[in-house]
């Protein structure tokens, strides 16, 4: 995917800056054309996260890692939440419960000081249109289009799209949305982009970290790809999604993953290792997926996923392990092993093994991982918030990690900077573009029917598919919540009955386990295609992919519901 793949023309970082100008003064025009509607002075608000990288993961990242940074979104006012201007409502409890949830009905109680801390008065709130997301819309449509129409024009000129369009919603955000006194003195534009560009730098120091630092690690594994040794390493990396994240356990084994199927690879090996590797292995810890350590930052227990997610990680990677096994099995039939050219076919096997390489590159994914903490602990024991200290520690590591890496290691790895540079672009775009999306959906969010596990799990997953699912997570577990905030008092009180643990569940694995349907709902799954791309492997588009996830993943998640869920 990177490169410009002998493309001549007009393109390159001059062709950016022209594209980024015009998206801007469309932005700016548009501003005037359809000026934005305020409702609410001084109205009470809660806290309701707006946009978040896991990608990055920590994301992951994610697509991000701007969790890492509070405060996590924009408050949304609980005067302009509903659509005749009413708060957030209370979920309905299901009679088979047999009582009223406290979570829902009497959380006010158990929150003391802290809700006072957490509601904060704010002045003019502007109505976001839905109108608003057609940019991010079309960004979308290019990216599962424009490879189909022209794909060496795509490749070269795919940030100009992205800069194009996230340009016109940061012009729109500024002027349209541009009355002071929103919050902290700031209008209600800047203080989303603000953010925005926080959770996107977040994103991408954490995604870009990793893979730089990994570059300088080997994983070097010894033997023939085939079922058993394929199932077996990515049930490795499933495991190992929950200690480095899911984009460290990407980033570390697809390259080993590659070079042991050399000759024999597919496109499906590489969709079937973002599944389980990439996304639902990693929903075990708070670590494993940006969405789960949103969550923890905001109140759930460190151990609550392992105690109650992990039948469901279970059940759902060894689905997709034994569909992997059996898929390779049928591939390994039609397709048996050649030898290079000039080797012996009838040598011995090579004996199983795995090795790892680079102690520099893996002290700096410890360190980049450890970044992860440093903001909230930060906040916590020193009160600082609001500086991306964390994501700089990241960078910085991911920096001096390139420059002391094994050169000899780099070229095994065939590192290069292409893959996360295609990201890094086109996720400008997706961020920029995404606010309004998710500005949307944390003020009409409970307006969509959302009152039973099935409708947070199916809500959550189908937005988590498009959309970051770090985010969409915290809007869903706002609806949830009604009016309450999001805390570690109200946590609790959610928590301590059946129906609340359920729609936490709910709400958690639809946000993992839907980030693999497409490309873009998870940081990782765009890494592994330009990596899988950059080694010459011809990945599916778009829809291609998409086609995929519905027919192998998706059976898979309804099968977790049946069981688990409703």
């Amino acid at each position: 995917m990177s490169g410009d793949h002998g493309h001549h023309g007009f393109h390159g970082p001059k062709c950016w800056v022209l594209t980024l100008i015009v998206g801007l003064v469309l932005g700016a025009v548009l501003s005037f054309v359809a000026p934005a509607s305020y409702t609410g002075h001084g109205a009470q608000t809660v806290e309701a996260p707006h946009g978040d990288g896991e990608h990055g993961a920590p994301g992951e990242g994610s697509l991000g890692s701007g969790f890492a940074n509070e405060p996590l979104g924009d408050p949304v006012t609980l005067a302009d939440a509903g659509d005749e201007g009413g708060a957030l409502p209370a979920q309905p409890i299901p009679e088979d419960h047999g009582q009223a949830d406290p979570a829902h009905a009497g959380a006010t109680q158990a929150q003391g000081a802290g809700a006072e801390e957490s509601h904060d008065a704010h002045g003019p709130s502007p109505t976001v249109p839905l109108w608003l997301v057609i940019p991010f819309a079309l960004l979308l449509l290019s990216i599962a289009v424009m490879p189909f129409i022209n794909e060496r024009f795509w490749h070269a000129h795919y940030p100009d799209f992205a800069f194009l369009l996230g340009g016109m919603i940061i012009a729109y955000y500024f002027l349209a949305f541009g009355q002071s006194g929103y919050l902290h003195g700031q209008s209600y534009g800047s203080y989303t982009m603000l953010h925005t560009g926080l959770e996107y730098y977040s994103f991408i120091a954490l995604i870009g970290g990793l893979y730089v630092a990994s570059g300088g690690v080997l994983v070097d594994v010894k033997g023939r790809g085939g079922p058993v040794l394929n199932t077996g390493l990515l049930a490795v990396g499933a495991v190992l999604a929950n200690i480095t994240g899911t984009t460290g356990a990407s980033v570390l084994l697809i390259r080993p993953f590659m070079r042991i199927n050399k000759g024999r690879l597919k496109p499906i090996h590489i969709v079937l290792f973002i599944f389980i590797v990439s996304n639902c292995g990693g929903s075990l810890t708070p670590i494993g997926d940006p969405p789960l350590y949103l969550g923890y930052l905001k109140g759930v227990p460190f151990q609550w996923t392992i105690i109650h997610l992990w039948p469901m990680w279970a059940a759902c990677i060894g689905m997709l392990l034994a569909m992997f096994f059996v898929i390779d099995t049928i591939i390994a039939k039609k397709h048996p092993f050649r030898a290079p050219e000039g080797a012996d076919e009838n040598a011995p096997a090579e004996k199983t093994s795995i090795r790892l390489r680079g102690t520099s590159g893996m002290i700096a994914l410890a360190l980049i991982i450890a970044g992860v903490f440093i903001d909230p602990m930060l906040k916590k024991f020193a009160g600082v918030e609001g500086l991306p200290i964390g994501p700089t520690f990241q960078i910085a590591v991911a920096i001096t990690a390139y420059f002391v890496a094994s050169r000899e290691i780099l070229k095994a790895n065939d590192f290069s900077f292409g893959p996360v540079r295609e990201v890094g672009l086109l996720f400008v775009g997706i961020f920029a573009t995404m606010a309004p999306a998710l500005g949307f959906l944390s003020a009409h969010g409970h307006s969509l029917g959302l009152n039973t596990p099935t409708a947070f799990y199916f809500g959550t997953g189908a937005l988590s598919a498009v959309l970051d699912n770090a985010p969409t997570y915290l809007n869903f577990l706002q609806v949830a919540f009604g009016e309450q905030p999001i805390n570690a008092d109200t946590v609790q009180v959610f928590l301590s009955n059946r129906l609340g643990q359920h729609e936490l569940m709910a709400v958690s694995l639809g946000a993992v386990f839907f980030g693999a349907m497409t490309y873009i709902g998870n940081g990782p799954n765009f890494m592994v295609r330009a990596i899988a791309e950059a080694g010459g492997l011809r990945m599916p588009s778009f829809f291609g992919y998409v086609l995929r996830s519905v027919a192998l993943l998706l059976p898979v998640l309804v099968v977790i519901w049946a069981i688990f869920i409703r």
